[in-house]
């Protein structure tokens, strides 16, 4: 007995109808201590979908017209033996506004720390109870584009594999080592022992991004540490690293928000190791 055929974009694509209890447990991942206890997620949309699928997927859902429209995707699971199911609705299973009509079950991806830093990293992202889902999901989205080796996610930060998070990353989340639920002295104090400064991302900072770009500062390896999106970095925290840094910004701002933050600190400090 043969496996299905590769369809191509234009060919209906003959795919079985999810059962009750397919659709059962999927539903139940929509919940934290679901995801928790089983170690799987929801990864939706066909670009994170097709990211997944690199890796340990149980199930794809797809409604028709997506399975037409992304029959690549049919195609890939079915080459790495993943079972497809048609969907006549994503009730329960997608959040996006404009659900894009497909939702994999994937395992979820997170290392513990040694194991994120233990090849000499030289960018590291530390977010310190980053509590909004769509600023997590894009920080982890900005260290993949800027190779940063590891995000590291203290305990107090939104799971990273709530829904919004997840589609924040548009499948980021499987390329990069991502540390969970660690304390932000245990963070820091694993990345010093790598050899690595840590700089703390403030508004209040006492030296400006461009003054240590030009001293060659950012050059050495680096983790970056971001604070929570309301109220920054307490005093505490901000102790912990070996200098806090501002963004300097020549307009009228008031400031910058998290994820746009962090995306220039990675940047830039990015383009100063590849010097």
């Amino acid at each position: 007995m043969t496996g299905p055929r590769p369809a191509t974009a234009s060919e209906p694509i003959g795919l079985p109808t999810a059962t009750a209890g397919q659709l059962r447990s999927a539903r139940r991942l929509s919940r934290r201590k679901e995801r928790q206890a089983t170690g799987r997620f929801l990864v939706e949309g066909p670009q994170a979908v097709r990211e997944a699928l690199h890796g340990p997927v149980d199930l794809v859902l797809i409604m028709d017209e997506a399975a037409e429209r992304h029959a690549d995707l049919v195609t890939t699971a079915h080459e790495r033996e993943v079972p497809v199911a048609l969907v006549t609705d994503l009730d329960g299973l997608a959040e996006a506004v404009t659900p894009q009509g497909v939702v994999a079950v994937a395992h979820t991806v997170d290392v513990d720390l040694g194991a994120a830093l233990a090849k000499d990293p030289q960018l590291v992202v530390i977010c310190a109870q980053v509590r909004d889902p769509g600023n997590a999901g894009t920080v982890i989205r900005c260290a993949d584009a800027f190779g940063a080796d590891a995000v590291i996610m203290t305990e107090g930060s939104v799971d990273p594999y709530n829904a919004k998070t997840v589609r924040a990353t548009v499948g980021s989340v499987f390329h990069l080592p991502l540390v969970t639920g660690v304390s932000l002295a245990e963070a820091v104090r694993a990345c010093h022992d790598r050899g690595m400064r840590v700089l703390a991302a403030d508004g209040a900072g006492d030296v400006d991004l461009d003054q240590l770009q030009r001293s060659g500062e950012l050059e050495r390896p680096i983790a970056w540490l971001m604070g929570n999106e309301a109220w920054g970095l307490p005093e505490a925290d901000a102790a912990l690293a070996d200098q806090v840094v501002t963004v300097p910004m020549w307009g009228s701002a008031e400031s910058l928000n998290l994820s746009t933050a962090a995306a220039v600190c990675l940047y830039t400090t990015a383009a100063a190791q590849r010097r």
